[in-house]
Formats: C-alpha cells, structure tokens, sequence
C-alpha cells in the first residue's frame, strides 16, 4: 500500500469572493455533466423504441463474451481521516456528504466485462469517479498522546473535500446454478481502489489541544493518496422472470486485505432483446480501514444505467 501526503496551511485574504468563485465554478460543470446524462438516458429510450425484442441464447459449450458500458451515479457519506499536519499538530477527520446525486460528481466512467465458456467464467468491472468541492465538516482533531478534540458543526466555517478513485473488480466464477429460472455463479478474486483525497477546512477559530503544546490552525488544506489491494468472495448472476425477456441481475462480494472490510452489491431490472441487454441497478460499494486509513465507514452508492452487448 503505498501513501502521499502534502500539507498546505493558510489564511484566506478574500473568503466571500473565493467562495463565490468555487460556486460559479462548480454549478457550469455540473450543468455539462447533467446534459451529458440527459442525452444517455434519451438514447437508450430511442433504443428501447426501434430495436425488436428477440432474445437469443448462445450455447454454452462456446465462449460468451458480454461487454457492459454504464453510468453510475454513486453518493458519497463517510469520513476521510489524514495523518498529522505536524509533530505539533494535530490529525483531522473530515465528514463528507451525503450530498444530492451529480451535486458534486465532476466525472464518472464504468464499465464491465464477462468471459464465460459452460460453468467457468471470468468478470471485471472499471470503475471511475471524481467528486470535487463536496461540503463537510471537520468532525474531530486527533493530537495523539494529548488526547481527542471533538468539534461541533457550529465550529466550521466552509470545509470542502474532493476525491478521485479508480476500482478495478477482477474474479472467476463457477457456476452452482444454470437453469432456465436463471443463474448463479460463486466468485473469487481481488479489487484494487487507487483514491486520492484532499480537503480544505475553514474553522471560526484555531484548535487547541488538551494540556497544550499541539494546536490545530483555522484554516488550511491537506491531500493524501493510498492505493488498496483486497481478495474478494461473492456471488452473481441473474433470475429470470418466467418466459419473459426481463431478468433480475444480481452481484455480492466482500473482502479484506488492504481494508478492514470492503463489500459490493448491485441489484437491478434487465432486459434483453437480440444483441444486447438494457439494464437499471442500484450499485453499492463500502469500505472501512484501521484506526491510522484514510476510509472510514465510507460508502458509494446511486443508481446505474447500461447496455450489455453479447458477442
């Protein structure tokens, strides 16, 4: 697992007008982002309109390839604990969202991939997320042997964190269950979560810390980057409804490695016609470190939105 860590401490010169320049800032990228998804979910509504609904199964003696491209639109709710500023410092736990969905998502790009030849499978799913100026607080001050400063949501004064993170899921199934009713493999591989965090705090007054001797300053930022690596079980398939084209897909994993513990879900409504599958889900990812991990009970989760196309 590998870290950075930089620390810039400051006093603001012209609070008011860098706000209002973050505002304006953030509210043009997030009208971009909106039509972009705007113009997805028309698309796949002319899909749905002019393609046939003609569902074909390949046979399983022959390898089965499917490729999912999808958008995710994950909230974000937990805590990102830094190290300490300085050896006369302290060490912040910054709560971030929940925030509305596309409030402070700048950037998203998912997508999946399934190899599959009679009950022997391989999956991978990618995925990237950038969350920029997403509104918390400082929570509490960790001064080490000095002890802990709690802080009340009154002390903040405008504390704004982002974060990127690319996940790469990659396991091999085996199938338990190939029925006409549906499908149901057991899974077993990694997940690797490369995150960069930073975060700019603003308090109505400096932190000082119990007995004296540490302080924590008003104002200022920090940044750090950890890359996790976690073995992961589970399961996925589907169920499917009667004779119809819809199914049900479903996927669970948890692990633990570079994580205290870490666990996806995704549960949703399918359909399939000849070529491809349209599909809509809710997607969940959690992950909690030890004491010292910048992830603390961190949570993704949002709706999603795909097309599988089988080869």
């Amino acid at each position: 697992m590998g870290e950075s860590l930089k620390i810039n401490t400051h006093r603001d010169k012209n609070p008011c007008r860098e706000y209002k320049l973050v505002k304006f800032t953030k509210i043009m990228k997030r009208r971009y982002f909106q039509k972009a998804v705007l113009s997805l979910f028309f698309s796949i509504f002319l899909v749905l309109l002019l393609t046939p609904p003609i569902l074909a199964q390949p046979p399983r003696n022959k390898w089965q390839i499917a490729i999912t491209p999808y958008l995710w639109l994950p909230n974000i709710d937990g805590t990102l604990k830094y190290d300490f500023l300085s050896e006369t410092s302290g060490s912040p736990s910054v709560k971030v969202g929940p925030n509305d969905y596309l409030e402070s998502l700048d950037f998203a790009l998912m997508v999946k991939g399934e190899a599959r030849r009679a009950k022997w499978s391989i999956f991978t799913d990618l995925v990237y997320i950038d969350f920029s100026n997403e509104s918390g607080r400082v929570e509490l001050i960790d001064f080490g042997g000095s002890g802990k400063t709690p802080l009340s949501a009154s002390i903040d004064a405008g504390t704004e964190s982002s974060l990127k993170g690319t996940a790469w899921t990659l396991v091999c199934g085996y199938g338990l269950l190939q029925e006409d009713m549906g499908r149901l493999d057991i899974i077993a591989g990694f997940r690797y979560f490369g995150l960069e965090a930073s975060t700019d705090w603003r308090l109505t007054a400096a932190i000082n810390g119990p007995g004296g001797g540490r302080g924590f300053p008003r104002a200022g930022s920090i940044s750090k980057s950890e890359d996790l690596w976690d073995g992961v079980i589970g399961i996925k398939g589907r169920l499917n409804l009667g004779s119809s084209n819809f199914y049900v897909p479903y996927y669970f994993d948890i692990g633990t490695g570079s994580s205290q513990v870490t666990w996806e879900s995704a549960v949703g409504l399918a359909y399939a016609f000849k070529w491809f599958d349209i599909m809509a889900a809710y997607q969940h990812l959690y992950y909690d470190m030890d004491d010292d991990g910048i992830l603390q009970d961190m949570r993704f989760d949002g709706p999603a939105v795909g097309l599988t196309f089988r080869f």
